[in-house]
């Protein structure tokens, strides 16, 4: 008897460890998944692939997507018709940057009526980005998707007059000088106005335009007091500067702004019909555009409105003879960008890529600065629409003032109106369950990220019911440090310039370490393979030396697992981050036989990173690298450049990033860690909208 107990005390643990093992998570649907024995248990194929399946899950969210991949595989060759599993391996693929192998996951998923329209766009949306270009080449129609009015809702109330001019920040708020009510008003992108300002002590006299500075400052036309205001970038005023009257550093009734590369003010004086410059302190350097004898066939401007400097050529508008008339930025006149009576009463002006931006009574306008081609963009409708300001933002819309309506129309592409927005949940962190955190990716469907969402535009559930305590964490786009991975070149002709690439990677160090030395710095050297050589605190390196650098130099060197080396880093890093290339720009035979340049730009678009390039030598970076650095929003720079290297870290800091965080305390049950708990964000911007998917597990007990 005592041995027949004993007996079966040792079976227990097999058959409780059997059942944790096999205990059904609903979380596959398939045939296959609900074959049961005779005894009404589930297979043990079931029970395995659920295993590797969480595994797979887990392996995701913690960024080792080559993990994920390895354990989907395996939970696929136990149930290989479960689409839950395929639509995983597709999203792992997908992060790893091989799209096409992602796409062909999904799609058979999609094929075997899993995932619905959902699913569904998304492959249109990841098939159409690997073909179309992200930037602004080619002017497009653009329409209303929206608009914030100067009313109230129940028309009680006004929140601003007359808006003439518009500014859209990186934040995605934007300031707007509202010419009626004499206001700047600085409004969020749900239409929410937070902050009010009325100029300096006596107040604004009727406000025309704003500019943003070289040094960030702004800087605001007030066309009836006949001077300039000059704001911080906060909006807190700081000093008046110019005065009526017809010499120079005067005006009568300056209307719109503009500013060059070395920081010399362009202002439209209406009154004296010309244009008057200033230097960055807001001293009077001289002004143009009158008739000359020096200026054969050019009358003089008769009112000049729209201002704008591209390169080293500045272009007026004029709103009597409908003409844009090119001259340089000394203000000789260099002859006719568009013919007279082109536009009709043009107004604002705005530099958009190599295109200028009308706006010409209801009607807005691309214009070639090289060409002086004339493309309309927009068309609002009939009078009384009058448009005197449009401007692109940072989410890929055009931002434009109506006088004459009292309202700002938010207007965007067609092809986004009708795709809506591209969510995709990336990370879930349940350690803390119940309480669980949801970090959330939102873009457009050209890979622009949308950024400026409150916790208003967010809908987050579970099972399809809204969730408990639902609290918006934060946005990745007000960050103001970032994680940056420096990638060495290791080559016999980059050695040739140690000097330099010490420099580089001393500047760019100091940079980092200004920002209250946040962000982490990664040092990667690119040889034969390539080898982490340092991380850790950017104050760390302002001595960098490359005697230091362990991996010796190279004929060949293997740019693409560098570059793959260094973004692995940086995927659990902060939201804001990017790779930067230090070298001397060439490329040997090797640098991309393991990953071809679509994959790599797939793998750092997919984990928001940025890839820049340091050129140490006066030559031009390889078409490759080239390649890259415009497909992720990076730069290229050269070491020795009259600025310095400090706009690196800036420029990564100022790229758009729609990483949000979201929270919630979760009422599902877990079944000790091992059910399977979906999770559902859906977002919102007026009237687009992008909704995701996804689930984790909780904690195994």
């Amino acid at each position: 008897m005592k041995n027949k107990i004993l007996k079966t005390l040792t079976l227990l643990p097999f058959f409780f460890a059997g059942f944790n093992l096999f205990s059904q998570n609903y979380v596959f649907t398939s045939e296959e998944a609900r074959v049961k024995n005779s005894t009404g248990a589930r297979s043990a194929q079931a029970g395995f692939a659920e295993e590797e399946f969480r595994k797979g899950v887990q392996a995701y969210y913690r960024g080792s997507y080559n993990d994920a991949i390895l354990e989907f595989e395996k939970a696929l060759s136990y149930l290989p018709s479960e689409n839950i599993i395929l639509e995983w391996l597709g999203k792992a693929y997908y992060r790893a940057g091989l799209e096409g192998t992602a796409l062909e996951h999904w799609q058979t998923a999609s094929d075997n009526n899993y995932g619905g329209l959902l699913l569904k766009n998304k492959i249109e949306i990841v098939r159409e980005r690997r073909i179309s270009n992200n930037s602004y080449n080619d002017p497009v129609k653009y329409t209303e998707s929206g608009s914030y009015s100067g009313n109230s809702p129940d028309g009680k109330k006004l929140v601003f007059s007359q808006p003439v001019s518009i500014l859209a920040n990186s934040d995605g708020s934007m300031w707007i000088v509202s010419y009626g009510s004499n206001e700047l008003l600085r409004m969020d992108i749900n239409g929410f106005v937070f902050e009010r300002s009325n100029g300096s002590f006596e107040g604004f006299d009727r406000p025309m335009d704003i500019i943003r500075l070289n040094d960030g400052n702004l800087l605001i036309s007030e066309f009836a007091g006949d001077r300039l205001s000059l704001f911080s970038s906060s909006g807190r005023f700081l000093r008046h500067f110019g005065t009526k009257g017809l010499g120079t550093g005067n005006f009568v009734g300056p209307q719109y702004l503009a500013t060059d590369e070395i920081g010399n003010i362009y202002v439209s004086d209406f009154g004296n019909a010309r244009i008057d410059v200033f230097d960055m302190d807001g001293n009077g350097l001289f002004f143009f555009g009158q008739k000359s004898e020096k200026s054969s066939g050019f009358d003089g401007l008769k009112a000049p409105s729209g201002v704008a400097v591209s390169g080293n050529e500045v272009f007026v508008a004029d709103a009597v003879t409908g003409a844009v008339y090119r001259f340089d930025t000394a203000g000789n006149y260099l002859g006719l960008l568009c013919l007279e009576k082109t536009f009709v009463h043009p107004e604002s002006m705005k530099k958009w890529g190599k295109y200028l931006v009308v706006c010409d009574g209801n009607k807005i306008y691309s214009v070639d600065t090289e060409t002086g081609t004339v493309f309309e963009n927009v068309r609002t409708g009939n009078a009384p629409s009058y448009l005197t300001c449009a401007v692109p933002d940072v989410n890929g819309n055009l931002l434009a003032t109506d006088y004459r309506t009292n309202e700002i129309y938010v207007m965007s592409k067609m092809s986004e109106l009708v795709g809506g927005l591209f969510v995709q949940i990336e990370k879930v962190d349940a350690s803390k369950f119940p309480e669980v955190k949801v970090e959330v990716k939102v873009e457009n469907r050209h890979r622009q990220a949308v950024v400026g969402l409150k916790e208003q535009n967010f809908v987050i559930t579970e099972k399809k019911g809204a969730v408990q305590n639902y609290v918006f964490e934060g946005a990745s786009y007000v960050n103001d440090f970032a994680d940056i991975t420096l990638v060495i070149d290791r080559s016999f002709e980059a050695a040739q310039y140690s000097k330099e690439i010490e420099t580089a990677v001393r500047e760019i160090a100091s940079s980092m370490n200004e920002h209250a030395n946040k962000g982490t710095l990664r040092i990667v050297t690119s040889g034969a393979v390539p080898v982490l050589e340092y991380e850790g605190s950017p104050e760390k390196a302002l001595n960098f030396s490359l005697q230091s650098m362990k991996n010796p130099l190279s004929e060949k060197c293997t740019v693409d697992l560098a570059i793959r080396l260094a973004a692995n880093g940086l995927i659990s890093g902060e939201k804001k981050r990017a790779v930067v290339l230090i070298g001397a720009g060439k490329l040997s035979e090797n640098s991309f036989n393991k990953y071809g340049l679509t994959d790599l730009t797939a793998y750092l678009n997919n984990n928001s990173i940025i890839l820049s390039s340091v050129l140490v030598a006066k030559t031009s970076v390889a078409p490759e690298l080239a390649y890259i650095c415009s497909h992720t929003a990076g730069n290229e720079y050269y070491v020795y450049r009259t600025e310095g290297l400090k706009n690196v870290v800036k420029d990564v800091i100022d790229t758009p990033c729609g990483i949000y965080v979201l929270s919630f305390t979760s009422s599902q049950s877990t079944q000790f860690g091992e059910k399977y708990l979906p999770v559902e964000v859906e977002a919102y911007l007026m009237n687009r909208s992008g909704r995701d998917d996804s689930g984790y597990f909780a904690p195994l007990q």
